[in-house]
């Protein structure tokens, strides 16, 4: 993996890193274990681990009969969890392969979902419909290089009184050398509003390499997650930190319960992932 820095307009970034998520999709097919949701009673992992934290915040203590919009959705593991769980579910991605996969999942297993192609920084204008929960979940804004704007589509998108929860990547994490022998900064934390440059063929889940490896990402620090929610008038319920996330950042991470971690000695270092919530005012 290499990176650097670019001045790429967010079109042609866009229009790359699509071609890059067109390539994982068979791989993640093969690779997410996708005959586990022939069990009725399967979520997937992750679904699990954000449900325990964001049930105590719903009005009801659970995601049963709300409407949920699930932002960058990838091929629909999550979102068809979500429905299992007994939500209404709507999943937006940029990707036309990844939602193909995601509907011939969801006709598979019997489960009820709407699916909207569209860039994340377009979504109220694309999505039909007003929502109880805004959901995402996880490896998703470093893809974006406009949090004010992601922001704004997040509080268009929630009813007043709606909730909206990300899990993602700690941007702290996101700054560390994956492949240094110990804990050493590389790259960037506070982002400036130019792309990194990554060239990698493989993906994060599975053994197989893509054709288009070139992907642009950005990095924004907490604070500036956290302020383009605020800026977008919704209320920050709670924020968490966590040591341990659902894929193998470095080849020194070890599996834990719940994903993996860097070796104990290192575990309290720095944070693995964030978790926020909050709720758009009103009745």
């Amino acid at each position: 993996m290499s990176d650097s820095r670019s001045a790429i307009d967010w079109d042609s970034a866009r229009a790359r890193n699509r071609e890059n998520w067109e390539d994982r999709v068979p791989l993640h097919e093969k690779a997410y274990g996708l005959s586990d949701l022939d069990d009725p009673n399967h979520l997937t992992g992750v679904i699990r681990t954000d449900l325990t934290a964001l049930v105590p915040f719903l009005p009801d203590g659970t995601v049963a009969g709300l409407d949920v919009c699930h932002l960058q959705c990838h091929i629909g593991t999550d979102t068809l969890s979500l429905a299992r769980a007994g939500a209404r579910v709507t999943g937006v991605d940029f990707s036309p392969a990844a939602l193909a996969s995601a509907a011939n999942l969801a006709e598979r297993l019997g489960i009820r979902a709407v699916w909207v192609e569209c860039d994340v920084l377009e979504a109220r204008a694309a999505v039909d419909g007003f929502f109880d929960l805004v959901y995402t979940s996880i490896g998703t804004i470093n893809w974006l290089p406009d949090l004010q704007r992601w922001a704004a589509q997040v509080a268009g998108l929630l009813r007043a009184g709606g909730t909206f929860y990300i899990r993602d990547g700690h941007p702290a994490l996101y700054a560390i050398d994956e492949h240094a022998d110990g804990l050493q900064l590389r790259y960037p934390y506070f982002g400036n509003g130019e792309a990194q440059q990554w060239d990698d063929e493989s993906t994060y889940a599975g053994d197989g390499t893509v054709a288009h490896s070139r992907t642009y990402q950005w990095a924004h620090p907490l604070s500036d997650i956290i302020n383009s929610l605020v800026g977008a008038g919704l209320q920050i319920l709670r924020v968490d930190e966590d040591k341990t996330i659902p894929w193998r950042f470095s080849p020194r991470m070890v599996e834990v319960p719940g994903g993996f971690a860097w070796p104990e000695s290192e575990r309290d270092l720095v944070p693995c992932t964030f978790t926020i919530i909050a709720r758009k005012p009103g009745v």
